[in-house]
């Protein structure tokens, strides 16, 4: 581990994640006032839509995010693969958020389709869930290759972790950050922290279908696969990482020998964002292609408007940012995983993280859509089970396409709350802003 960090493991048995799933889905500052201020200093906190420089970017003011912190799933990735990521995109700066997830996203479906000795989804599907668990031990596509060609089974265990899939084609256990912005409105890596959540003894039983009878020239390639990353739209920051793990992940099978007996080809692909119909013009224009298998969206309520197409054409979605948990039991044909943990999970650490640093009273102001009221309410379960009920717990949603938050916003004042969890993507930075005008945000 890297100096100035720290990892701690948070177990959740599975009664825990049923009984949670049925509820609806040490500070220096927690609740003080702000130095020479009798004014309460409220505590910001943000999730992964909005917990990352871009945030920072968009303020000029110094100390307008100072003291801000968040939750996002990220995993302390070795300097060997960040360098390897800038390798493929030297401008992603510090920003690696859902990078691993994508890059992951992409071994596992080049795995399963090396399993099967298919690039069919409806073959090689049923395959993926196996390569996460239960079989002999490998951390890069090659050394799994290998296993796969003797007539084995692999167990991935990836960038971003074990990965270990329960049974929907998500991750039983996963590694979350808790990260904090500095004076200098960007996230302070020495005050990083990484907690592991879940537990492996959630994954899956059921490996899957033997494996076919492996031919590195069997000529049923190519595997194909095509992107659909927030190129545009209101989660575009997150673009630049996901596309570069991606690429970089096509880069190395290849550089590996491919699969199927042929190089994985990767067709680029916008999903923009709920606001247009970008996304279905890219799934139409992948399907024309004949993609085997489509990475993303990030956006979960941008994957609701598409799946339905993707999973009933026979083609493979894999996620490496979707954390709604209605994608937990999602009639999805046995076609949809992804390499992100279900909102379940940073619920519980967001959770756990205001509730350690002594709020008493907690304001959720969320982007009305999929991801903000699913979040939000998976939050306020998770501080009601740590003691928080309705009474001090309060959510308040807002359209993300509106003009003016000074409404909501006003409405968090009026709350006057111990902690305020601001849960959206680029709009956050003009709420936050609000905020700061009106003295709840968390500019020093």
């Amino acid at each position: 581990m890297r100096s100035g960090k720290s990892v701690r493991t948070i177990a959740v048995s599975g009664a825990a994640l049923l009984a949670l799933a049925a509820c609806g889905g040490g500070s220096d500052n927690g609740g003080s006032s702000s130095s020479g201020s009798d004014e309460k200093q409220i505590n910001v906190y943000g999730t992964d839509g909005n917990v990352g420089d871009p945030l920072g970017e968009q303020f000029t003011d110094k100390g307008a995010l100072q003291g801000m912190k968040g939750t996002t799933p990220l995993t302390d990735l070795s300097q060997d693969f960040r360098d390897r990521l800038l390798g493929v995109d030297p401008n992603l700066g510090n920003t690696f958020n859902y990078a691993g997830e994508s890059y992951d996203a992409v071994i596992l479906t080049a795995l399963a389709s090396a399993m099967a000795q298919s690039n069919q989804a409806t073959v090689f599907g049923p395959y993926v869930n196996g390569v996460t668990f239960g079989g002999d031990k490998c951390q890069d596509f090659k050394s799994c290759m290998d296993i796969i060609s003797k007539g084995g089974n692999p167990d991935y265990d990836g960038v971003t972790g074990p990965l270990a899939f329960a049974d929907p084609g998500e991750p039983a256990v996963a590694s979350f950050g808790t990260l904090q912005f500095g004076s200098d409105n960007k996230l302070d890596p020495d005050l990083t922290e990484y907690l592991v959540v879940g537990d492996e003894e959630n994954a899956a039983t059921n490996e899957g279908p033997a494996a076919a009878a492996f031919d590195s020239g069997n000529g049923k390639g190519p595997l194909k696969i095509g992107m659909l990353l927030p190129l545009t739209g209101s989660l575009a920051f997150l673009g630049p990482p996901e596309v570069a793990g991606v690429t970089l992940a096509v880069k190395e099978i290849n550089a590996a020998g491919g699969v199927l007996g042929a190089p994985v080809e990767l067709v680029s692909g916008d999903s923009g964002d709920t606001s247009t119909n970008i996304a279905s013009q890219t799934v139409a224009s992948h399907q024309q292609a004949g993609v085997n298998a489509i990475v993303g969206a990030a956006s979960s309520d941008v994957t609701k408007t598409v799946i339905d197409t993707v999973t009933q054409a026979g083609i493979m979605m894999i996620s490496p940012a979707n954390t709604s948990d209605s994608f937990t039991t999602y009639n999805d044909n046995g076609l949809y995983f992804r390499t992100a943990p279900p909102d379940l999970f940073q619920g519980q650490v967001l959770a756990d993280l205001i509730t350690k640093e002594g709020n008493q009273s907690v304001g959720i102001l969320a982007q009305n859509g999929e991801y903000g009221t699913g979040l939000a309410q998976v939050i306020a379960d998770n501080l009601a089970n740590a003691g928080l009920g309705e009474d001090v717990v309060k959510q308040v949603y807002y359209d993300p396409n509106a003009s003016d938050f000074s409404d909501v916003v006003q409405q968090m004042k009026d709350l006057n709350p111990d902690a305020i969890v601001v849960i959206g993507f680029d709009e956050s930075a003009r709420i936050i802003q609000v905020m700061n005008e009106q003295g709840i945000g968390p500019a020093r």
